[in-house]
């Protein structure tokens, strides 16, 4: 509530100085709200408080609801009584209860203040153009049939109501980073300020002062595309309200239903098209196009540097007897050469790529997350197998095969051994193992155990060509009589043949 000599300077700068709203409010350092507020206003008549009567009236249940908000102090923020849950608890216990729920709310406000739960009044910020705020949100998705407990990336423009959302596995730093990355790409600029919480992807610290210690990862990110962050206060989520309220909007209008897809890349990449199409509609609040308004946010970013930053993490594992590393507890496959030695593992938002000590790549995976536990690539596996066909059967990276897959093997000679290790090989380049296995088990099934029936299996499964179903007649078919060739006439052409004309 301000004082009479604040209202009077508010009315004096504006009617007599011909200052603006904005600039009543950068002055005084007043809300823009509450300067229009008294700006606007006419009637300074005294208002009569029915406070004490609804006291009054609420005396009987005071100290029951002073009970229920005292035992608040010990929850947490979003399971503390709200007004209303305390007017309906009193609905609940006292049928004849007939207070009305504003003499609640002004009691329940009022002895908040008292006990110290009411939250400090918010510093709603006004954001210039080209700035931008972050926040992740939760989303189920479907992915090749798997269904995922996934999160999205919100990067919100206030200025203009603008934003994006990129879909990913979890919310981890590289996932943080290729998003803005791909944001940052697709708009072709670059925020000056992002608004952004403590999360431990971008604040491994806050000290004392306020201070953060940024994680090197989002700080080597901020100096190659030039932004700047602001962090806000411990549990202060509306200090960055614009872009919590995009996290919601972006779920109902763009993950309901649930999604299901194939390719998360590609589904991203729709995401950014859909957003691009949703600005098309009129500002909450100014009377332009969120498309109009998003041009002057763009006109007041920065340009994309010119070398694309590489989002990715490097590890060192150490290969077991398989072939194999594991991180974040779970197993990606080498080469069997490999065995017991050192590499590196380049993380990425989407892949996992093994290098050896050269950082050349020895084979990239898709990055696992949820259950998913291991990720097979068996070229390397399959190579050194072709070379010694006849030990096959004694390699612990047999045993690791599919058992449909064993069962051919074992019924194989060298040579076609050999032969269907090589197919394998190519099958996996075209198509996963599954299909390759597929495949395998139709092989068996029709006792066709040989390279050239089994490569012609697999791509009649992964072409959708008609089966070559065989049925049994149910008639007798006729029998067909014996034709036998006459060649005289073909000899009477030929040296030495009979001559016609000469009978």
């Amino acid at each position: 509530m301000l004082t009479m000599e604040q209202v009077h300077n508010i009315k004096y700068l504006f009617k007599f100085k011909g200052k603006t709203l904005r600039g009543i409010a950068r002055e005084t350092g007043h809300h823009f709200n509450t300067v229009k507020k008294y700006v606007e206003k006419e009637n300074f008549n005294l208002e009569h408080n029915p406070g004490k009567l609804r006291v009054r009236k609420l005396a009987p249940y005071i100290d029951l609801i002073d009970s229920w908000l005292e035992a608040d102090l010990h929850a947490k923020p979003k399971q503390r009584h709200t007004a209303q849950r305390v007017f309906d608890r009193l609905k609940e216990q006292f049928p004849d209860f007939d207070i009305s729920d504003r003499s609640v709310r002004a009691y329940v406000s009022k002895r908040k203040k008292g006990i110290g739960l009411t939250q400090e009044g918010h510093l709603p910020l006004e954001h210039p153009p080209g700035e931008a705020q972050i926040d992740f949100g939760a989303a189920q998705f479907i992915e090749k049939g798997v269904l995922y407990d996934g999160h999205y990336l919100n990067l919100s423009f206030p200025y203009s109501n603008g934003g994006y959302l990129q879909l990913f596995k979890s919310e981890n730093q590289e996932c943080l980073l290729e998003g803005l990355k791909t944001i940052f790409e697709h708009i072709g600029k670059v925020p000056t300020h992002a608004w952004l919480d403590n999360a431990s992807t971008t604040v491994s610290k806050i000290r004392k002062n306020g201070e953060r210690d940024i994680t090197k990862g989002f700080a080597r990110f901020m100096l190659h595309y030039g932004f700047q962050s602001n962090f806000c206060n411990p549990d202060s989520g509306h200090e960055k309200g614009h872009v919590e309220g995009k996290v919601g909007y972006h779920r109902r209008n763009f993950l309901v239903p649930i999604p299901e897809f194939d390719d998360l890349k590609k589904f991203n990449k729709i995401l950014l098209e859909k957003c691009d199409a949703d600005m098309n509609r009129k500002h909450y609040q100014k009377p332009h196009l969120i498309c109009a308004l998003f041009a002057e946010d763009k006109a007041a970013m920065d340009k994309l540097p010119e070398v694309p930053f590489e989002v990715y993490r490097l590890e060192p594992v150490k290969v077991d007897k398989y072939g194999k590393v594991r991180y974040e507890n779970k197993l990606y496959s080498s080469s069997p050469e490999y065995a017991g030695k050192n590499l590196w593992l380049k993380v990425g938002a989407y892949d996992v790529e093994v290098m050896n000590q050269e950082y050349r790549t020895v084979v990239q995976h898709p990055r696992l997350y949820g259950q998913q536990n291991e990720s097979m690539i068996w070229g390397p596996y399959l190579k050194l197998m072709v070379r010694r066909p006849a030990a096959l059967k004694y390699t612990g990276f047999f045993k690791q095969l599919p058992s449909t897959i064993q069962d051919y093997f074992d019924k194989c000679d060298y040579t076609e051994k050999r032969n269907s290790l090589k197919i394998l090989l190519t099958m996996l380049q075209t198509a996963d193992m599954a299909a390759a296995e597929a495949a395998f088990a139709e092989s068996c099934r029709r006792e066709t155990i040989n390279s050239d029936s089994l490569l012609a299996i697999h791509n009649r499964l992964n072409t959708y060509l008609p089966e070559d179903n065989f049925q049994n007649t149910a008639f007798k078919l006729p029998e067909v009589q014996k034709y036998s060739t006459n060649f005289r006439a073909y000899d009477l052409l030929l040296k030495g043949g009979e001559q016609p004309w000469k009978q």
